[in-house]
């Protein structure tokens, strides 16, 4: 097998295991950092391998735009291009054909406004401008480099993946937004199971492939793509697209998907990382989780805190360290971060770095979130392991 998921221990419906795919290996829960473009922002190779970083998944669409497959296939792939040597992944496409798409559209998505829009939303979309275009076969898409029309299909998606060498790649899909109808999320459904199976005809048989649960908060569309994914010889599932309108619907999704999936195989709940998620969704059974906003938070000047240092759900573990409030704060800027930053520098001069635009202040407060969140994701394997998760997780979001 390409890929092999060994359970360790198992407490409830979360579970501490090992993935070994391609003479790599790592442990799960995992938080995948992001490399969109063969780079996780402002820090690099080094710095991963300080942070530990087993795994991270870096982007299909983006790489195809610049420099593009070919090159990075003539460069030796992506392990040899980032000169990183362990697992990565690669997604299919399918979420920033969404996001050029109805995430445009709608307003919703990493891109446009918030991917959990709220109870308070209209189901009415609003009329916005699409660079994206679905059709059975593939998707038309604009260029957002060059503005030419460009096309994403079943097969080139796992033709780029191969030639960018990645361990895992995932099949092409359509995500829906929030927003979609009930009749559309069923036609984009239909779609992505067709796609599945043309993905599992055409992808590189030396990389492990991911099938992908589609159906938006629709639970009998859910469910029917839960049992037809895990039906097909996939060597992993991700759960993606549109996740509901809040984090219940998110959980609600995971509580209907996930007891029809092997167990015996990882599950990675796409695009998200919150820290209430990471304990909420590994409750539930997650095994892998993605997100950009480790550094996204960190280019908007936002430092992650622990509740030993005042976070809270509320705060979304987070403050702002551009607020005046910070200008003469001599304190660490997190008490249970024991990364560089958190040893050397105060909150007072990552203010000043902040408001003064100096480019170390990206590195810094890239690699204090990063290593939060990573430290975090084993802090919370541990508890499994030692039987403490449900206190580990009653002290950083309270009674929840």
């Amino acid at each position: 097998m390409k890929l092999r998921f060994s359970i360790e221990t198992e407490l409830g419906k979360a579970r501490a295991g090992v993935v070994r795919v391609r003479g790599k290996k790592f442990k799960t829960p995992v938080f995948l950092p992001v490399a969109t473009l063969a780079s996780v922002r402002a820090l690099d190779s080094r710095d991963l391998k300080k942070l530990k970083v087993e795994a991270l998944i870096a982007n299909t669409f983006h790489l195809h735009l610049k420099p593009g497959e070919e090159l990075i296939n003539k460069l030796g792939g992506l392990h040899n291009f980032m000169n990183y040597n362990g697992t990565i992944f690669t997604d299919s496409g399918g979420f920033q054909a969404f996001s050029l798409g109805f995430g445009m559209e709608h307003g919703v998505g990493k891109i446009a406004n918030n991917i959990f829009p709220g109870d308070e939303m209209k189901e009415e979309p609003k009329v916005g401008e699409r660079w994206a275009k679905v059709d059975d076969e593939g998707i038309t898409y604009r260029n957002p480099i060059t503005g030419e029309k460009m096309r994403l299909t079943p097969e080139l998606s796992m033709k780029i993946q191969s030639k960018l060498g990645s361990d895992v790649v995932y099949v092409l899909d359509e995500c829906t937004s929030p927003l979609s109808s009930k009749e559309y999320t069923s036609l984009a459904l239909e779609r992505t199971h067709r796609w599945a199976l043309e993905c599992l005809e055409a992808y590189d048989k030396k990389q492990a492939i991911f099938g992908i649960v589609q159906g938006g908060a629709y639970k009998d569309l859910r469910v029917k793509s839960a049992r037809f994914i895990a039906s097909l010889p996939f060597d992993g599932f991700g759960i993606g697209g549109s996740l509901g309108k809040t984090k219940q619907d998110m959980h609600n999704i995971l509580e209907w998907v996930i007891p029809l999936l092997p167990a015996e195989k990882p599950r990675h709940l796409l695009g998200i990382g919150a820290v209430e998620d990471l304990f909420n969704c590994v409750e539930r059974g997650i095994d892998v989780f993605d997100c950009v906003t480790p550094t996204r938070w960190a280019r908007r000047g936002m430092i992650f805190i622990s509740p030993f240092s005042g976070g809270t759900v509320g705060n979304k573990f987070r403050i702002k360290i551009g607020n005046a409030s910070f200008r003469l704060e001599k304190t660490r800027p997190d008490d249970w971060c024991d990364c560089f930053v958190c040893q050397d520098y105060t909150r007072a001069y990552l203010h000043h770095l902040y408001r003064n635009e100096k480019l170390s202040f990206f590195r810094l407060a890239s690699y204090h979130n990063l290593h939060f969140i990573l430290k975090l994701m084993r802090e919370i394997r541990e508890s499994i392991i030692d039987g403490s998760f449900h206190e580990l997780k009653q002290k950083w979001l309270g009674k929840s």
